[in-house]
């Protein structure tokens, strides 16, 4: 019997974070698995704890924010005292503003960066520091296809995930040159049905939501569960990310002009924005929001990319083994066609009278 995992969560308590808790507790529940939920709403991670349990797993809610490194060590030491050594590092947590740059305010760049990337740099820290000297684990860095092609509104968020690769990259080569067995993989996600489009700062004019199509967080968490597993070095999913990645390499400019033609009005529904509406930066908005936002009507629950790039290798390996039959087969074919004909060509003729 394989030995339970213990895994970290960071942004747990809600959305993508929300779904990948359930996800690793219900597909590591044979086994038995011990989650730590990192993330600012205790009444959230109160939540997904028990959902864990209900499960068959155990959990460890640690409300915390992920922008306080001090907070992010003392919550990985008391992790490996209280479940043990940390096989899975998922850092999650995220933050944004929907606001064009002008408008923007420095404290909120500030607020953004610390969460959405020193927050990943801080769980990386205190992951390494635990598996370095055990020669093993994985990290698995969520990303987004922004953190290649930015998009407007979002500027703070982009810079950031834009940061996070930048950041991983030199982690890598840095672990090959140590020839170390720690595992460093990236998830570029699409846009995603989650409550943030309720709570993040916007200063649109109308309720701000994901960019069209919009996958289901339960995709995401997918394909999270099969990265920390799989030693990818990254994982696109999602055809849409597919395209934004490519076309940010083939007709940056373009896109420059298409998006600034389309990306304001593709960021905003026909909902006015509520007069009351909170938002999560400075402060946790109270409540359970689970996994899922406002779209469940407009979002597909299967990436076939992502299905296609989860069993690449079977498929790959399927394809050349016909490929090898067909050769195989093509080659006994044309043997026996030329043992044929030389036997055609040496049988003595019969002489007729």
């Amino acid at each position: 019997m394989k030995k339970r995992e213990v895994v970290v969560i960071t942004g747990a308590s809600a959305g993508v974070g929300r779904a990948t808790v359930r996800e690793f507790a219900r597909r590591a529940a044979n086994n038995g698995v011990a989650i730590a939920l990192i993330a600012r709403n205790p009444e959230a991670l109160a939540d997904a704890k028990r959902e864990v349990e209900q499960l068959g797993g155990e959990a460890l809610a640690l409300p915390l924010d992920i922008s306080d490194a001090a907070a992010v060590e003392d919550a990985a030491a008391r992790i490996e005292r209280e479940l043990g050594p940390i096989d899975i590092w998922v850092n999650d947590a995220m933050e944004s503003v929907f606001s064009p740059v002008k408008e923007m305010k420095a404290e909120e760049y500030h607020r953004v960066t610390n969460v959405t990337y020193l927050g990943y740099v801080y769980g990386t820290l205190a992951a390494l520091k635990r598996m370095l000297p055990r020669d093993r684990g994985t990290i698995v860095q969520v990303g987004s296809a922004l953190c290649y092609r930015s998009i407007p509104l979002q500027s703070a968020y982009c810079a950031a995930k834009h940061a996070i690769v930048g950041f991983t990259d030199s982690l890598r080569c840095e672990l090959y040159h140590d020839n170390s067995n720690v595992h460093v993989t990236v998830v570029q996600m699409p846009a995603l049905n989650t409550p943030q489009f309720d709570w993040v700062r916007s200063r649109l004019p109308r309720h701000p939501q994901p960019v069209p199509p919009i996958f289901e967080p339960e995709v995401a968490a997918r394909a999270i569960y099969f990265a920390a597993h799989a030693r990818r070095r990254e994982l696109w999913v999602g055809m849409p990310t597919v395209a934004a990645i490519i076309g940010q390499r083939l007709i940056p400019g373009l896109l420059d002009r298409y998006l600034g033609k389309t990306g304001y009005e593709s960021q905003q529904t026909q909902q006015p924005v509520s007069p009351t509406r909170q938002d999560n930066i400075q402060h946790y908005v109270p409540g359970d929001a689970g996994a899922h936002g406002d779209f469940d009507a407009r979002s597909t629950s299967r990436s076939w990319e992502l299905e296609f790039a989860m069993k690449r290798n079977w498929i790959l390996g399927a394809a050349a083994l016909a490929g090898i039959s067909i050769a195989w087969a093509t080659r006994n074919r044309r043997n026996r066609d030329r043992s044929r004909s030389h036997a055609e060509r040496d049988e003595p003729q019969a002489w007729v009278a």
